[in-house]
């Protein structure tokens, strides 16, 4: 399996619990390594990878339009997307908030899934 990598992509998010998390966006950034089919090196066709062009305006539509509570959640939402639109079978993530708490860089999660059957490569991480 081969991968693709996007790395510090800040996008602006709804999520929080906090009364000033609800009231605006604020900035989060992702990490993200997902599996793509070897055929797409093989044959030089964009038709057999996943387009990180798209993968990357979708999460940022995605994630304008829609509250999360949780960064969790927010997390399991890109995974689900990667799985079911476009077709990865296998996801790493890292998202963190920018800044939240006084003397803290980022606070954030990292998730790993693959799809049934698929085992997380150790090499990917």
């Amino acid at each position: 399996m081969d991968f693709i990598f996007i790395e510090e992509l800040r996008v602006q998010a709804w999520v929080g619990i906090y009364p000033r998390e609800k009231a605006a966006p604020q900035t989060v950034e992702f990490n993200l390594t997902f599996g793509v089919p070897d055929s797409a090196a093989e044959r030089d066709d964009i038709g057999d990878t996943i387009n990180y062009a798209e993968v990357i305006e979708r999460i940022r539509h995605e994630l304008l339009n829609r509250h999360f509570n949780l960064i969790e959640t927010l997390g399991e939402f890109v995974v689900n997307l990667l799985f079911d639109e476009f077709g990865a079978p296998w996801v790493k993530i890292r998202i963190a908030k920018m800044g939240v708490m006084k003397g803290v860089r980022r606070v954030g999660v990292y998730i790993q899934r693959g799809r049934e059957g698929i085992s997380l490569p150790p090499s990917a991480s």
